[in-house]
């Protein structure tokens, strides 16, 4: 059992409608972990305690199963960021060689005429 941080407590409060402002201890209140909920019911015997704690333990083992959920599909977005990443990289690579593709490669110009074999420099007009 432990005393709530206001900070816990205030989250509380806003969670549950039925509460409202003047109705609540100036206190703040003790919570049970669930080691301390199994502990409270060895020392309750009443019917209504051993069901209220049973409730209570169930809440908890489903509190479980949803952080382990949640858990699995962090690891799960974590990978399909990992992959888009990597298709991201792949895109990119693909995008540029398109550019390079539709940009126009500059093709030395043929001039028109007669030349001399083994000269650069064209024949003069006659």
């Amino acid at each position: 059992m432990f005393v709530l941080t206001s900070d816990e407590y205030s989250s509380l409060r806003y969670q549950f409608g039925t509460i409202k402002r003047g109705q609540h201890s100036k206190y703040l209140p003790y919570a049970f972990t669930e080691q301390g909920v199994a502990m409270l019911s060895g020392v309750l015997h009443s019917r209504q305690a051993v069901k209220v704690n049973i409730a209570i333990m169930r809440a908890f083992v489903r509190l479980r199963e949803i952080f382990a959920a949640h858990r699995d599909l962090a690891r799960q977005i974590e990978h399909l960021e990992r992959r888009l990443e990597t298709h991201d990289k792949q895109i990119h690579a693909i995008f540029e060689a398109m550019r390079q593709l539709m940009t126009p490669e500059e093709k030395p110009q043929h001039r028109i005429g007669f030349y001399v074999k083994g000269s650069i420099v064209p024949r003069p007009k006659a």
